[in-house]
């Protein structure tokens, strides 16, 4: 019996790229028969990607939870995962831009069926795994930054935001992420046993802008300053 997950898709400004991508994972879910549930959170894009998502809802797999303004990413994931379908036994995210490879999500979804592994991981940095058109500048900042993460965990591409866990993984937890790396959050806090990191090609969107910035990268900054002493205080506990 496949898996019932939902995939996560936070967008602002995403209409002239996001009815191909949901097309794609239409045609992904029904190739490999995957039970798979869509929800883009649209933070009120001035450009109408609401609406078309709206339009689409009607023959694929997706629905939009409209917010109110932009309210940024990882709040968008947190929101979409709770108003996935109840019976989604997993939860994903990934990116409006097609810089995730929608060909891995059934790789993704297999490890979870298989009961070895909570979650699934799509990864740069493992074997088979790469970047194809990044400025060498953003190769090295992404670098460092999982690097600066190592002590929290083995999981070699924790900047990846293209996941899916196990719904019960997130039980108790509080996710709080600053910024945009809702993925770390998962991966540090996470209940899940055993991760996967599925290889995957990154491909930089063609369409849009990045969201990548300088106050992104403080948030990022912010955000492991938490998680590090969240673990200090944890292994003082008594």
């Amino acid at each position: 019996m496949a898996l019932p997950f939902t995939i996560v898709i936070p967008t602002y400004n995403e209409a002239g790229g996001i009815e191909k991508l949901l097309r794609t994972l239409g045609e992904e879910f029904r190739a490999n028969g995957l039970d798979g549930e869509i929800v883009v959170v649209d933070d009120n894009s001035p450009d109408g990607t609401g609406a078309i998502v709206d339009r689409l809802s009607h023959e694929l797999p997706v629905k939009c939870l409209h917010r109110p303004g932009k309210m940024g990413l990882s709040s968008g994931v947190i929101d979409g995962w709770k108003a996935a379908r109840p019976e989604s036994l997993a939860l994903g995210a990934m990116d409006a831009d097609f810089s995730h490879d929608v060909g891995v999500l059934p790789k993704m979804v297999a490890a979870l069926e298989s009961g070895k592994y909570g979650l699934a991981v799509g990864s740069r940095y493992v074997p088979g795994g790469g970047i194809a058109n990044w400025p060498k500048r953003r190769i090295v900042t992404s670098r460092i930054a999982c690097w600066l993460a190592r002590p929290l965990t083995g999981v070699k591409d924790v900047t990846s935001g293209y996941l899916l866990v196990r719904r019960d993984a997130l039980d108790g937890i509080t996710l709080d992420p600053i910024g945009f790396k809702i993925g770390l959050e998962v991966i540090v806090k996470g209940k899940y046993g055993k991760v996967l990191e599925v290889p995957y090609t990154f491909t930089d969107r063609i369409v849009g802008e990045s969201k990548l910035n300088q106050n992104e990268i403080f948030n990022y900054l912010k955000q492991l300053r938490k998680l590090y002493l969240g673990r200090l205080r944890h292994a003082g506990a008594p």
